[in-house]
């Protein structure tokens, strides 16, 4: 309620405190002068601690030694601006050697005061020194306001600490919140990218296959409209999965769904592919079940991209081998084909750069090019993890 107006009101109070200070001071002009003046300027400094509180305490410091030299009154009750001062550098100076000074300039000035005070009534023993009790008392004083002091500088340093560090875990947050939306977009436009151009290259070699011998084999032709219209049901499910995830509704269910894919699916794209008329062969080797439900998802997409694109560029009747080897903590996937693909860049496509990020979410290598005998190679290796 009074944040906005803190610093008005911290102006008000030094003022205040100022005042007091001044007209305790005037009160001592029927002792001298200087008492007055000393009193009066100690007051005024005051009026600026909050701004330069080593400068004002020094000024304070200086005053009360004049006092002691030139003004009757020693003690007299305005050197409490001393203890103001100090109060002042405790709570607001950045230097905690000027912290520290000011309480042993203080607790010096006490014992500066006692031996002021010392007449010839005083035999000599500490214990008969007639303003001892008065001094500890003081000096007591001193010490607990300048611990209480130093108390709320501490609480308060620690709570611009938890501000800062919770200023930073929330920054941590969007950052990571952030990373987590760029991922979740990547994920979507793979998937898209994935589901869309299989499902239609597909469809589209099946029904130019259809087109073509429906006057002449009309079993043929109806066998590949069925195709068509399974890969369409197919590609619809998962378009209303990753639509699900854009929306929000996925649920609980999203990280395992998205995984659902692997490499018992496998075959079904083999078989479509082979029915689009791709000649593929698949090899595997080693323990595949030692794949993760992340790394045979991985598999699993870059076959499907690579028979997809295999099927674009290259056109039916290529011959294709897909082989997956499972061996010494890493699985290696390769995709080649004997067809010409010359359209073809390593560097280039979308399909390629999923194919790349999914491989490198592994700490996997990925390479894209043309085959040693011609054709076109996708290699991937993925680092082996034990199945979850």
């Amino acid at each position: 309620m009074f944040g906005r107006w803190a610093p008005q009101l911290g102006i008000l109070w030094d003022l205040i405190i100022a005042t007091v200070v001044a007209t305790v001071a005037v009160q001592y002009r029927g002792h001298s002068i200087w008492d007055a003046v000393i009193g009066v300027s100690m007051a005024a400094a005051l009026i600026l601690r909050r701004y330069a509180p080593v400068r004002v305490f020094t000024v304070v410091t200086v005053l009360a030694s004049v006092q002691v030299l030139l003004a009757s009154a020693v003690p007299a009750a305005y050197d409490v601006a001393l203890l103001v001062a100090m109060l002042a550098v405790v709570t607001h100076a950045r230097d905690q050697r000027a912290v520290h000074l000011s309480g042993v300039v203080v607790a010096f000035g006490v014992v500066v005061v006692a031996l002021v005070r010392i007449d010839d009534s005083w035999s000599g023993s500490v214990f008969d020194y007639p303003y001892l009790a008065e001094h500890v008392a003081v000096l007591a004083g001193c010490g607990a306001l300048w611990l209480f002091a130093y108390v709320l500088r501490a609480n308060r340093e620690r709570g611009v600490v938890l501000a800062e560090r919770a200023a930073t875990a929330e920054r941590e947050r969007d950052h990571l919140a952030r990373l987590a939306a760029a991922d979740e977009r990547a994920f979507i436009a793979r998937e898209l990218h994935d589901v869309v151009a299989h499902s239609l290259a597909v469809m589209i070699a099946q029904t130019d296959g259809a087109r073509y011998v429906i006057d002449t084999d009309t079993e043929r032709a109806r066998e590949a409209m069925r195709t068509v219209a399974d890969t369409g049901r197919e590609a619809l499910n998962d378009m209303h999965r990753i639509v699900a995830v854009l929306r929000g509704a996925g649920g609980e269910e999203d990280p395992e769904d998205r995984r659902r894919r692997g490499l018992g699916q496998l075959g079904t794209v083999v078989e479509r592919a082979r029915s689009a008329g791709l000649d593929v062969e698949t090899r595997f080797n080693g323990d595949v079940g030692r794949l993760s439900a992340a790394d045979e998802l991985t598999v699993f997409r870059i076959v499907q991209e690579s028979l997809t694109n295999v099927l674009r560029h290259a056109g039916t009747g290529t011959r294709v081998v897909v082989t997956l080897s499972v061996d010494r903590g890493r699985a290696v996937l390769e995709v080649g084909d004997d067809g010409a693909l010359g359209s073809m860049t390593s560097g280039g496509g979308n399909g390629l750069l999923g194919m790349r990020e999914r491989v490198a979410v592994h700490g996997g290598e990925f390479s894209a090019g043309p085959g040693a005998d011609g054709g076109w190679l996708v290699r991937a290796m993925i680092p082996v993890k034990e199945a979850v």
